[in-house]
Protein backbone atom coordinates (compact mmCIF):
# COMPACT_ATOMS: atom_id res chain seq x y z
CA UNK A 1 0.00 0.00 0.00
CA UNK A 2 2.58 2.24 0.95
CA UNK A 3 4.10 1.99 -2.71
CA UNK A 4 0.83 2.30 -4.36
CA UNK A 5 0.78 5.63 -2.52
CA UNK A 6 4.15 6.95 -3.46
CA UNK A 7 3.08 6.42 -7.16
CA UNK A 8 -0.61 8.29 -6.85
CA UNK A 9 1.21 11.11 -5.49
CA UNK A 10 4.24 11.39 -7.64
CA UNK A 11 2.13 10.66 -10.44
CA UNK A 12 -0.87 13.26 -9.35
CA UNK A 13 1.89 16.31 -9.40
CA UNK A 14 4.00 15.50 -12.25
CA UNK A 15 0.32 15.76 -14.09
CA UNK A 16 -1.25 18.44 -11.73
CA UNK A 17 1.81 20.90 -13.40
CA UNK A 18 1.88 19.77 -16.57
CA UNK A 19 -2.05 21.10 -16.57
CA UNK A 20 -0.94 24.53 -15.10
CA UNK A 21 1.61 25.60 -16.62
CA UNK A 22 0.85 24.28 -20.09
CA UNK A 23 -2.56 25.97 -19.63
CA UNK A 24 -1.18 29.04 -17.82
CA UNK A 25 1.20 29.66 -20.94
CA UNK A 26 4.37 29.38 -18.83
CA UNK A 27 7.30 29.75 -21.01
CA UNK A 28 9.43 27.79 -19.03
CA UNK A 29 6.58 24.98 -18.65
CA UNK A 30 9.23 21.51 -19.85
CA UNK A 31 11.68 22.78 -16.75
CA UNK A 32 8.97 22.92 -14.08
CA UNK A 33 7.25 19.72 -15.25
CA UNK A 34 11.00 18.13 -15.25
CA UNK A 35 12.05 19.92 -11.67
CA UNK A 36 8.80 18.52 -10.30
CA UNK A 37 9.21 14.79 -11.66
CA UNK A 38 12.92 14.93 -9.95
CA UNK A 39 11.79 15.72 -6.74
CA UNK A 40 9.41 13.19 -6.64
CA UNK A 41 11.48 10.74 -7.35
CA UNK A 42 13.59 11.79 -4.94
CA UNK A 43 10.95 11.77 -2.55
CA UNK A 44 9.76 8.44 -3.50
CA UNK A 45 12.30 6.53 -4.93
CA UNK A 46 13.18 4.86 -1.91
CA UNK A 47 9.40 3.68 -1.19
CA UNK A 48 7.94 2.65 -4.76
CA UNK A 49 11.27 3.18 -6.99
CA UNK A 50 9.33 6.58 -7.92
CA UNK A 51 7.93 5.37 -11.66
CA UNK A 52 4.70 7.64 -12.15
CA UNK A 53 4.87 6.27 -16.06
CA UNK A 54 2.91 2.92 -16.87
CA UNK A 55 5.53 2.47 -19.92
CA UNK A 56 8.22 3.53 -16.80
CA UNK A 57 6.81 0.42 -14.70
CA UNK A 58 6.89 -1.71 -18.14
CA UNK A 59 10.69 -1.39 -18.34
CA UNK A 60 11.55 -1.99 -14.93
CA UNK A 61 9.28 -5.20 -14.91
CA UNK A 62 10.74 -6.34 -17.75
CA UNK A 63 14.42 -5.79 -16.54
CA UNK A 64 12.80 -8.12 -13.69
CA UNK A 65 12.49 -5.49 -10.81
CA UNK A 66 8.78 -5.30 -10.36
CA UNK A 67 7.23 -8.22 -9.60
CA UNK A 68 4.33 -9.22 -12.25
CA UNK A 69 1.33 -9.11 -9.78
CA UNK A 70 2.64 -5.35 -8.65
CA UNK A 71 2.60 -3.94 -12.18
CA UNK A 72 -1.07 -3.61 -12.85
CA UNK A 73 -1.59 -2.08 -9.35
CA UNK A 74 0.84 0.42 -10.19
CA UNK A 75 -0.72 1.16 -13.43
CA UNK A 76 -3.75 1.59 -11.95
CA UNK A 77 -2.50 4.10 -9.16
CA UNK A 78 -0.84 6.05 -12.00
CA UNK A 79 -4.32 6.23 -14.27
CA UNK A 80 -5.64 7.39 -11.29
CA UNK A 81 -3.44 9.80 -10.17
CA UNK A 82 -3.16 11.54 -13.92
CA UNK A 83 -7.46 11.32 -14.10
CA UNK A 84 -7.80 13.36 -10.68
CA UNK A 85 -4.86 15.28 -11.02
CA UNK A 86 -6.44 16.06 -14.47
CA UNK A 87 -9.68 17.46 -13.35
CA UNK A 88 -7.93 19.43 -10.24
CA UNK A 89 -5.89 21.51 -13.26
CA UNK A 90 -8.90 22.46 -14.58
CA UNK A 91 -10.10 23.64 -11.36
CA UNK A 92 -7.11 25.69 -11.00
CA UNK A 93 -6.12 27.07 -14.22
CA UNK A 94 -9.36 27.04 -16.31
CA UNK A 95 -9.88 25.37 -19.52
CA UNK A 96 -6.97 25.11 -22.57
CA UNK A 97 -7.68 28.44 -24.77
CA UNK A 98 -6.38 26.99 -27.81
CA UNK A 99 -7.56 23.89 -29.78
CA UNK A 100 -6.83 20.31 -28.14
CA UNK A 101 -3.39 19.42 -30.21
CA UNK A 102 -3.86 16.79 -32.91
CA UNK A 103 -0.42 15.74 -33.80
CA UNK A 104 1.20 14.21 -36.81
CA UNK A 105 1.22 10.09 -36.94
CA UNK A 106 4.72 9.91 -37.79
CA UNK A 107 6.61 12.21 -36.22
CA UNK A 108 4.66 12.14 -33.10
CA UNK A 109 5.22 8.24 -33.12
CA UNK A 110 8.38 8.15 -33.98
CA UNK A 111 9.87 11.47 -31.24
CA UNK A 112 7.48 9.34 -28.16
CA UNK A 113 9.33 6.20 -28.91
CA UNK A 114 12.67 8.09 -28.76
CA UNK A 115 12.11 9.95 -25.82
CA UNK A 116 10.12 7.76 -23.87
CA UNK A 117 13.48 4.98 -24.91
CA UNK A 118 15.69 7.51 -23.56
CA UNK A 119 13.68 8.33 -20.03
CA UNK A 120 13.30 4.29 -19.68
CA UNK A 121 16.82 3.78 -20.43
CA UNK A 122 17.86 6.57 -18.17
CA UNK A 123 15.76 5.35 -15.33
CA UNK A 124 16.98 1.82 -15.37
CA UNK A 125 20.73 2.61 -15.47
CA UNK A 126 20.90 5.21 -12.74
CA UNK A 127 18.12 3.25 -10.85
CA UNK A 128 18.50 -0.40 -10.97
CA UNK A 129 22.01 -0.94 -12.24
CA UNK A 130 24.62 -2.57 -9.48
CA UNK A 131 26.78 0.04 -11.32
CA UNK A 132 25.47 2.75 -9.96
CA UNK A 133 23.29 1.91 -6.49
CA UNK A 134 23.34 4.23 -3.83
CA UNK A 135 24.16 7.17 -6.65
CA UNK A 136 22.48 10.56 -5.46
CA UNK A 137 21.76 12.21 -9.33
CA UNK A 138 19.31 9.37 -10.23
CA UNK A 139 16.13 12.06 -9.85
CA UNK A 140 17.93 14.93 -11.30
CA UNK A 141 18.99 12.43 -14.58
CA UNK A 142 15.32 11.84 -14.61
CA UNK A 143 13.82 14.51 -14.15
CA UNK A 144 16.31 16.05 -16.76
CA UNK A 145 15.58 13.71 -19.32
CA UNK A 146 12.00 14.19 -19.52
CA UNK A 147 12.83 18.48 -19.33
CA UNK A 148 15.19 17.95 -22.61
CA UNK A 149 12.46 15.56 -24.36
CA UNK A 150 9.90 18.21 -23.52
CA UNK A 151 11.89 20.67 -24.94
CA UNK A 152 13.20 19.30 -28.39
CA UNK A 153 9.77 17.76 -29.33
CA UNK A 154 6.76 19.54 -27.67
CA UNK A 155 6.02 21.19 -30.63
CA UNK A 156 5.65 17.92 -32.59
CA UNK A 157 3.98 15.04 -30.05
CA UNK A 158 3.23 17.41 -26.91
CA UNK A 159 6.18 15.69 -25.28
CA UNK A 160 4.16 13.22 -23.04
CA UNK A 161 6.42 10.21 -22.71
CA UNK A 162 3.82 8.52 -20.14
CA UNK A 163 0.70 6.82 -21.14
CA UNK A 164 -0.72 8.10 -17.73
CA UNK A 165 0.26 12.04 -18.45
CA UNK A 166 -1.44 11.00 -21.96
CA UNK A 167 -4.71 10.26 -20.50
CA UNK A 168 -4.17 13.48 -17.84
CA UNK A 169 -3.61 15.76 -21.22
CA UNK A 170 -6.69 14.38 -22.85
CA UNK A 171 -8.88 14.48 -20.36
CA UNK A 172 -7.83 18.81 -19.86
CA UNK A 173 -8.44 18.98 -23.27
CA UNK A 174 -4.86 19.75 -24.34
CA UNK A 175 -3.91 16.76 -26.27
CA UNK A 176 -6.92 15.21 -28.92
CA UNK A 177 -8.90 12.01 -27.96
CA UNK A 178 -8.05 10.81 -31.42
CA UNK A 179 -4.73 10.96 -30.76
CA UNK A 180 -4.14 8.45 -27.69
CA UNK A 181 -3.33 5.58 -29.35
CA UNK A 182 -0.06 7.36 -30.51
CA UNK A 183 0.90 7.88 -26.96
CA UNK A 184 0.11 4.75 -25.84
CA UNK A 185 1.54 2.43 -28.99
CA UNK A 186 4.94 4.86 -29.03
CA UNK A 187 5.48 4.79 -25.00
CA UNK A 188 5.15 1.12 -24.23
CA UNK A 189 7.28 0.27 -27.47
CA UNK A 190 10.30 2.89 -26.41
CA UNK A 191 10.52 1.43 -22.94
CA UNK A 192 10.27 -2.37 -24.26
CA UNK A 193 13.43 -1.40 -26.35
CA UNK A 194 15.11 0.18 -23.56
CA UNK A 195 14.83 -2.39 -21.20
CA UNK A 196 15.74 -4.88 -24.29
CA UNK A 197 18.90 -2.60 -25.03
CA UNK A 198 19.69 -2.34 -21.12
CA UNK A 199 20.02 -6.15 -20.93
CA UNK A 200 22.02 -6.67 -23.58
CA UNK A 201 24.14 -3.56 -22.30
CA UNK A 202 24.61 -4.75 -18.27
CA UNK A 203 25.76 -8.46 -19.20
CA UNK A 204 27.27 -7.56 -15.20
CA UNK A 205 24.18 -7.45 -14.20
CA UNK A 206 22.42 -10.39 -16.12
CA UNK A 207 25.66 -12.66 -14.79
CA UNK A 208 24.85 -11.86 -11.03
CA UNK A 209 21.44 -12.13 -10.86
CA UNK A 210 22.07 -15.51 -12.51
CA UNK A 211 23.58 -16.65 -9.92
CA UNK A 212 21.92 -16.72 -6.75
CA UNK A 213 24.15 -16.21 -3.73
CA UNK A 214 27.55 -15.66 -5.85
CA UNK A 215 30.28 -14.55 -3.91
CA UNK A 216 30.32 -10.75 -3.99
CA UNK A 217 34.37 -10.79 -5.03
CA UNK A 218 33.70 -13.62 -7.85
CA UNK A 219 30.61 -11.20 -9.10
CA UNK A 220 32.45 -7.94 -9.19
CA UNK A 221 35.81 -8.88 -10.09
CA UNK A 222 35.43 -8.02 -13.92
CA UNK A 223 33.99 -4.96 -13.42
CA UNK A 224 37.00 -3.29 -12.94
CA UNK A 225 36.96 0.19 -10.52
CA UNK A 226 33.00 0.14 -9.90
CA UNK A 227 33.28 -3.23 -8.29
CA UNK A 228 34.80 -1.59 -6.05
CA UNK A 229 32.57 1.12 -5.27
CA UNK A 230 30.05 -1.81 -4.27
Amino acid sequence: MRKLLVEFVGTFFLVLTIGTTVIGGIAVAPLAIGSVLMVMVFAGGHISGAHYNPAVSLAVFLRGKLPARELGQYWAVQLAGAAVAAFAARYIAGSPTGPALDPAIGPALLAEALFTFALAWVVLNVATSRDTEGNSFYGLAIGFTVAVGAFAVGAVSGGVFNPAVALGVSVMGLVSWSAIWIYLVSNFAGAALAALAFSFASHADREVEAIPGAPVEQADAPRGRAARNH
